[in-house]
């Protein structure tokens, strides 16, 4: 080949690459509670198979019974990268350094609560500022560390509280932590994850998607029918809408998570949506 081609062909690859580049900002991962039972059979095999799905990010599940050493060494064999870390509420407020130094050991860049304790149906005032306290002295400490930390809501937030939501009140006095929505617990309390999107674009830098079967009823109290989760797009939540919001305000990862006894045929399909929308 004619060696004067070799740059004019570089740069034509660059020029044809740009324009995919600039329209995908985030990127797709996959929250491995997903596939909590797999894991119980064949630990490899599911990590394995989350490759060929072309999915590299993952939101941590623990390290199924192997060291962390052992563990991380399975995650660089199959070229999955581990973006978030749990952490625990009695973690982050009684030991959050120990939550940090795990992040850091696996090249986590979040760490997200997905709980905060609490009498069933009995998250109140005093739940919620504690939450934020905790949250807030926890979030300071990641943020030193060069790691951002989310808290994860389950619908009970959005009692109302002081013509608002006890959430509001949370997303209000958020001084050093971000959240992570996930738009079917969104829905099953009661808000619009769409709006809420649109209203806090910076507070969310990590998006669980999931929809939900048309007709499931709502819930204020954190529970649902994990069966009512459906393919991205086959429900009654608004997920083209959230995905394509999600890339105005520049979300960082758009996590599936699958609570469903059908997840290992339905992900590869939420896949393909939300692939064929970051496309557009």
């Amino acid at each position: 080949m004619n060696k004067l081609l070799l740059p004019l062909l570089a740069l034509a690859s660059l020029l044809l690459l740009a324009p995919t580049q600039a329209l995908r900002a985030q990127e797709i991962g996959l929250q491995l509670y997903s596939l909590r039972e797999q894991m119980k059979t064949d630990v490899e095999r599911y990590h394995q198979l989350i490759n060929q799905w072309g999915v590299r990010f993952i939101e941590g599940g623990g390290t199924y019974g192997l060291s962390d050493k052992k563990y991380k060494a399975l995650l660089e064999k199959y070229q999955l990268q581990m973006v978030s870390i749990g952490g625990g509420y009695e973690e982050m407020r009684d030991d959050p350094q120990a939550v940090i130094d795990r992040a850091r050991f696996f090249g986590a860049r979040y760490i997200v609560t997905f709980w905060i304790p609490h009498s069933s149906g009995s998250f109140g005032e005093s739940e919620a500022k504690e939450a934020v306290e905790v949250f807030n002295r926890a979030g300071k400490l990641a943020k030193d560390a060069g790691l951002t930390f989310c808290y994860h809501p389950h619908g009970y937030e959005f009692t109302p509280y002081q013509g608002g939501t006890l959430f509001d009140y949370m997303m209000e006095n958020a001084e050093h932590f971000d959240f992570q929505m996930d738009v079917f617990w969104v829905k099953m309390g009661g808000a619009d994850p769409l709006a809420l999107l649109k209203a806090h674009p910076d507070k969310f830098p990590l998006l669980h998607l999931k929809d939900r079967k048309p007709g499931t009823p709502g819930s204020s109290d954190g529970t649902g029918d994990k069966q009512s989760n459906v393919v991205l797009g086959e429900g009654d939540i608004d997920v083209e809408g959230i995905i394509r919001h999600a890339k105005i305000a520049g979300t960082d990862f758009l996590l599936i998570e699958d609570e469903s006894s059908r997840s290992v045929a339905q992900i590869p399909q939420s896949i393909y949506f939300i692939q064929s929308i970051l496309a557009e």
